[in-house]
């Protein structure tokens, strides 16, 4: 199981990024996946979840109206769109699948937003 985050960077509080995972190693499109967020001196926390089929997705309560989760089962990849972007969102970002009890995580991607 391999999974490859990409997309961070420094952006401007109010503007955007797009995340990317890409997986492989496993059937990608019978597993929930998620992405998470470490703040410095934070314990990781889930930002959003999303079902196997694409069609059910959960968010944390601070990322709710400005982060949508999507996937694409034929690429193997999962997105997150973060829109409105806060200096509290300054983060290290991570996807991660749990496959037989197991939880895999990439090495995750840097978000920085400056105010």
């Amino acid at each position: 199981v391999q999974l490859v985050e990409s997309g961070g960077g420094l952006v401007q509080s109010g503007g955007s990024l797009r995340l990317s995972c890409a997986t492989s190693g496993f059937a990608f499109r019978n597993y929930v996946m998620k992405w998470y967020r470490q703040a410095p001196g934070k314990e990781r926390e889930l930002v959003a979840a999303i079902s196997s089929a694409g069609t059910n997705s959960v968010y944390a309560d601070s990322v709710k109206g400005r982060f949508t989760i999507s996937r694409d089962n034929v690429k193997n990849m999962v997105y997150l769109q973060m829109n409105s972007l806060k200096p509290e969102d300054t983060a290290v970002y991570y996807c991660k699948v749990t496959r037989s009890n197991h939880d895999y995580w990439g090495q995750g991607t840097q978000v920085t937003v400056s105010s």
